[in-house]
């Protein structure tokens, strides 16, 4: 299942890369695509996968 979110305060593409490149080692994701420009991402993952990890990660996402 493909997924898109709209991503807020991304500050810059090293940012996005790193979130990438960790999204990506996550078991049941098959591709993840963020874009510093347009401010989105793109999860291919597991359903099940996707619907626990968003709600799960919704709390915890913050600025380091």
């Amino acid at each position: 299942m493909k997924k898109k979110f709209k991503l807020e305060d991304l500050d810059c593409a090293n940012c996005a890369a790193k979130m990438e490149d960790a999204i990506k080692k996550i078991p049941g994701v098959n591709d993840a695509s963020v874009s510093f420009m347009t401010q989105k991402m793109s999860i291919d993952a597991e359903d099940a996968k996707i619907r626990r990890d968003y709600e799960r990660s919704r709390c915890c996402l913050c600025k380091g």
